[in-house]
């Protein structure tokens, strides 16, 4: 589902190139849950900009369901995400101006699906909200801003799900739920997750976890109990 083959991603500031990933390889597989893991800094964020298609390395080659990332366009690649991929970020990126149902509408409005209001209203049933619906998002508390943002992510019903940090900005009880959501709604939905995390107990959730150190990954778990009995 997806595979990453000798990737390189530079960045140049104040005239040093800085190099955060070096001939990184990895692949995940097709339902897999993968939790990545790393200090702060590492280039975590950067590595999930890279396999969504929003950023592009110096070298090497991302495919996403078999489709090659640097042989697209910029619009290609956004037709990818629409179509295949969900993501989930750490500071939510709601739009202000539109209520709850309007942000989770958003990535069906913009590929022209008729029932976009009805798929939107169901799914915010799914995550808890329905009568939050017409809420903006400074009506809503944290935790109900990144249900908006699962919602949003996963109306589309993509086959990947990218999470970063999904709770970095909750407490821990409502971060708590917002990853049993995720979990649940993943499951459900047969999708592959990859899920940048800080928290050990959530990574022992995952089918493996993928340590992120020195621009390479390495694998640093076996799967939990609940990984080999989902």
């Amino acid at each position: 589902m997806i595979e990453l083959n000798n990737i390189t991603m530079r960045y140049s500031m104040a005239g040093t190139v800085i190099t955060v990933l070096r001939d990184l390889n990895c692949s995940v597989a097709a339902q897999e849950r993968v939790a990545i893991v790393g200090p702060s800094g590492s280039g975590k964020t950067t590595l999930l900009l890279l396999m969504t298609g929003l950023e592009q390395a110096q070298s090497g080659s991302v495919r996403i369901n078999g489709n090659a990332l640097e042989s697209m366009d910029r619009d290609q690649r956004a037709d990818l995400r629409r179509k295949e991929i969900g993501i989930v970020f750490q500071s939510f990126h709601l739009i202000p101006s539109l209520s709850a149902r309007e942000n989770v509408a958003l990535p069906l409005d913009i590929g022209g699906t008729a029932d976009s209001s009805a798929r939107a209203d169901e799914m915010l049933s799914r995550v808890g909200l329905s009568e939050r619906r017409a809420h903006y998002p400074a009506q809503l508390s944290g935790g109900e801003q990144q249900r908006v943002a699962i919602a949003r992510a996963l109306v589309h019903r993509p086959g990947i799900i990218f999470a970063d940090e999904p709770t970095g900005n909750l407490d821990e009880a409502t971060g708590q739920s917002i990853m049993e959501l995720l979990f649940d709604l993943k499951k459900e939905s047969g999708a592959t997750l990859l899920l940048v995390t800080h928290d050990p107990a959530v990574a022992m959730r995952c089918d493996r976890t993928l340590r992120l150190q020195e621009g390479r990954l390495h694998d640093t778990a076996a799967p939990s109990s609940e990984a080999l009995n989902p």
